[in-house]
């Protein structure tokens, strides 16, 4: 019986050193090339949308909209251009 060997995949080379550009920069990109499952989508969406009513004082009637603006934020950091 022969085995077939397990190869993994080498990670791409990044195209410009990282100091070359600004680190929100970089940071931004790194976070659109890695592929997020749907539980971390959720999980910073969760976040954002928590220091958003945070930044509010907690005041209730807004939480909605919380939500709706940090789901815009977190699919715009991943590069993840829906329909809204």
């Amino acid at each position: 019986m022969t085995t077939t060997p397990i190869v993994t995949p080498k990670p791409a080379a990044r195209v410009a050193a990282a100091s070359s550009q600004p680190a929100a920069a970089s940071r931004s990109a790194e976070i659109r090339r890695k592929q997020w499952s749907g539980e971390d989508r959720y999980r910073m969406i969760a976040e954002a949308a928590y220091f958003r009513a945070e930044r509010r004082g907690f005041v209730s009637g807004s939480e909605l909209q919380d939500w709706l603006d940090a789901e815009i934020e977190v699919d715009d950091l991943l590069g993840e251009a829906g329909p809204r």
